[in-house]
């Protein structure tokens, strides 16, 4: 592979990764000399100095992270906030309200219930930490596990599950179809 095509894969992987990775990880995944490797990380770390980058790629002892350039952090951390700040949709009530009430649950779990993908809903509300990863699942493809977070104690006011309001019986709700067919026969009983 020519310095010309490892420079972009690096690149994409050093991204994807989003945190510091060994070189040495690097080399044995990607099968190539850690010498090679090692010339065009320092190349793309130069390439990054140009001002026209945001972001740089630090060397971290005998690790490599892409992260942004220090003169934006502030205005990093002001977009992030408002997200993070953000108020919650319906969905995203709803699948707290799955979580907090059959924690520890799969995502698997939450869609079943919801009939939709949770996934982006299950990411945002990590991302404000309402909840967070439990452990997985000693199933095959041992999926994740997901519970509420001390944070989401203090949004919601209480010191404890325990406190959560009790879930109402379902015998008290009806069905669409219910709901129709006892409208249709209050309004027989008025025609009569």
């Amino acid at each position: 592979m020519s310095n010309k095509d490892l420079m972009p894969l690096l690149e994409a992987v050093l991204f994807a990764m989003g945190e510091p990775i060994e070189i040495e990880r690097l080399c044995v995944a990607l099968e190539l000399d850690e010498i090679v490797v090692r010339d065009v990380l320092e190349k793309l770390q130069k390439k990054y100095e140009d001002d026209s980058f945001g972001i740089c790629l630090l060397r971290l002892e005998n690790k490599y992270q892409i992260c942004t350039k220090k003169q934006y952090a502030d205005k990093i951390r002001a977009v992030i906030e408002v997200k993070k700040n953000a108020p919650l949709s319906q969905a995203a009530f709803e699948v707290l309200a799955i979580i907090a009430y059959n924690q520890p649950v799969t995502k698997a779990f939450v869609e079943s219930i919801r009939g939709v993908d949770c996934s982006a809903v299950i990411s945002n509300l990590c991302n404000k930490s309402l909840i967070e990863e439990k452990g997985r699942l000693d199933l095959p493809g041992r999926p994740l596990i997901y519970g509420t977070t001390p944070e989401f104690l203090r949004c919601f006011c209480i010191s404890s599950l325990d406190e959560l309001p009790e879930l109402p019986d379902t015998a008290e709700f009806k069905t669409p179809e219910e709901e129709k067919n006892e409208a249709e026969n209050v309004k027989k009983s008025e025609t009569e």
